[in-house]
């Protein structure tokens, strides 16, 4: 009798007690602060899959244990000992739901401080129960059934069959799921992705892919590759910010649809380089793009403010899908398509003579990122291969930067780490953090921009069951709740839901890198000669992109 009946005569819906008691500890924990602000909606879903983890574990737990204690003890409670106890914790959980909705409300708008958004004055009760319950009902009732399943079989064929064939079952049961699920998706995203972006036009310019004289066609280039084609500023726009004469960028891009291979994508990329002039500019960068083909406008426009429109950006789509998508159904693709674009621009670049070639740089943001890094076996072929790289908020699963924040040096944070005292690679969260290491760096420059609130860069499978270096005494950073805490399972579960709001909080935090992607370029590529009150100017431009960025953040793009 440890089992409560929360409809009488339906037994599929008896709470067993330790799951209960433990599924409800983790939901409470589940609203402890995180690194970014989230809505009482996506809050909802957290506590009900982390009360999903508990119920699980604490009934695997007492079935275990209990008939070891009735050994021990020999005692069973009476039904009057166990409607009692039930009584009593339901109280004790009302208690406890209030007190915890007050800490809630506390423990955001002090994770909304932090990021500096303004405060909220209350709990959203219904958005939180719409995602806490179905969420909770859902997943108890896949556990009762794969149960049922289970103890069918083995009746059947016995334990071990029945063990193995349930397991069988429910994985082709979850690959069906999954795939039709996932077709669902490439079907949704291959539709928005196919048409052009309706709020740029064609170019006329020769210099941008689908201009004049290019062989690429308009509507073959999809919605971000046309987003970016026909946007970016013009040599009036650079002229009229710096105060000195411009060139017009050149921009290329090549899409899914432009040719059958990889390859000849890439080719045809490098054709275009040619056809522009490419390889006669001051800097040339080889951009990875993020999971659906796009590229962060505020990032490519810094560049050619910079510079003078002096300028070559390529890159290349591999996917329509959303970063998270690609990352995890194809995690070869951006390496590959990073990896066969740059080769191919770097074999053509060498064919020029060295006096004459353009700065060649490799770019990424988030998964682009990962792509960019991947194309290189080390920091040592990075350098030997470019001109200099920037890597804007890496994702924790890329090689290159688990390798590097292995090798940082003692003492310095893991959100902004130090190795070789900056000889060769930095990172930067803030404006002026490059400078803060005394020692020369190095020409190649290789920089990183990286927050110690982005959670693309610290989700990791890691974070599920041991805590980050990043949480730890005298390595959290200023802008993380000094009430984040790692709780096995449910922080990964707060960090997976923050990368769905990465780039919803202000500049300077998160996944949105705005305020400091220009230093990034200085850094790597020079200042272009520009005086200071220049390159206000361009950040000035800059800043006012967060208002208008009509295509969504890289998390989801």
């Amino acid at each position: 009798m440890s089992r409560f009946r929360l409809f009488a005569g339906r037994t599929w819906w008896r709470l067993d007690a330790g799951g209960l008691a433990l599924g409800l500890v983790l939901a409470a924990l589940s609203l402890t602060p995180s690194l970014l602000p989230r809505p009482a909606l996506l809050q909802g879903v957290i506590a009900g899959l982390s009360f999903a983890v508990g119920y699980a574990v604490g009934a695997l737990l007492v079935a275990l244990l209990r008939p070891l204690a009735r050994r021990l003890i020999g005692w069973r409670p009476s039904a009057a000992v166990i409607r009692w106890t039930w009584i009593a914790g339901a109280v004790v959980v009302l208690a406890a739901g209030a007190w915890f909705a007050v800490l809630a409300v506390a423990w955001q708008n002090e994770v909304r401080a932090l990021v500096e958004m303004p405060p909220v004055d209350g709990v959203d009760i219904a958005a939180f129960y719409l995602g806490a319950l179905p969420v909770a009902v859902l997943c108890l009732a896949i556990g009762r059934g794969i149960r049922r399943l289970h103890r069918g079989l083995s009746r059947l064929v016995g334990p071990l069959i029945g063990a193995l064939g349930a397991a069988l079952l429910v994985g082709l049961g979850a690959f069906t799921l999954g795939t039709v699920v996932m077709g669902a998706i490439d079907g949704i995203y291959e539709a928005r992705n196919a048409a052009p972006a309706h709020w740029v036009s064609e170019p006329t310019s020769e210099f941008h892919s689908a201009g004049a004289d290019s062989p690429m066609e308009w509507e073959t280039l999809g919605r971000h590759g046309t987003a970016f084609l026909g946007g970016g500023p013009t040599a009036d726009d650079i002229a009229e910010v710096t105060g000195e004469s411009a060139l017009e960028p050149i921009r290329v891009y090549s899409s899914l649809h432009t040719a059958d291979s990889t390859a000849g994508r890439a080719a045809l990329a490098v054709d275009e380089l040619v056809r522009t002039g490419a390889f006669e500019r001051s800097v040339l960068v080889v951009a990875t793009a993020t999971g659906s083909g796009w590229l962060e406008p505020q990032t490519t426009d810094s560049l050619e403010y910079l510079h003078g429109g002096d300028t070559a950006i390529v890159s290349m789509q591999y996917a329509y899908t959303p970063s998270w998508v690609s990352f995890v159904f194809e995690p070869d693709a951006p390496v590959d398509a990073a990896r066969v674009l740059f080769d191919a621009v770097h074999a053509e670049w060498l064919t020029h003579p060295a006096s004459e070639r353009p700065k060649l740089i490799s770019y990424g943001l988030s998964l682009g990122a990962h792509g960019s890094q991947s194309t290189f076996a080390d920091l040592a072929e990075v350098r030997e291969r470019t001109d200099g790289a920037l890597f804007v908020g890496s994702p924790n699963g890329t090689p290159l930067w688990r390798e590097l924040q292995a090798a940082r040096e003692s003492g310095s944070p893991a959100w902004q780490p130090v190795l070789d005292a900056g000889a060769e690679v930095r990172w930067m969260s803030q404006p002026g953090d490059f400078d803060k290491l005394a020692g020369p760096w190095g020409e190649p420059h290789v920089a990183y921009l990286q927050h110690a609130t982005d959670p693309v860069t610290w989700l990791g499978p890691e974070l599920l069951w041991a805590e980050p270096d990043w949480l730890l005494p005298g390595q959290r950073a200023a802008d993380v709740s000094p009430n984040m805490h790692w709780i096995p399972v449910v922080t990964a579960l707060q960090v997976v839901v923050d990368m769905l709001m990465g780039e919803s909080v202000p500049a300077s935090h998160g996944h949105n890198y705005g305020d400091v992607v220009l230093d990034g370029w200085a850094a790597v590529t020079g200042d272009g000669g520009l005086d200071a009150a220049a390159i206000e100017r361009i950040r000035a431009v800059i800043a006012e992109y967060a208002a208008v960025r009509p295509v969504g953040s890289s998390v989801g793009e």
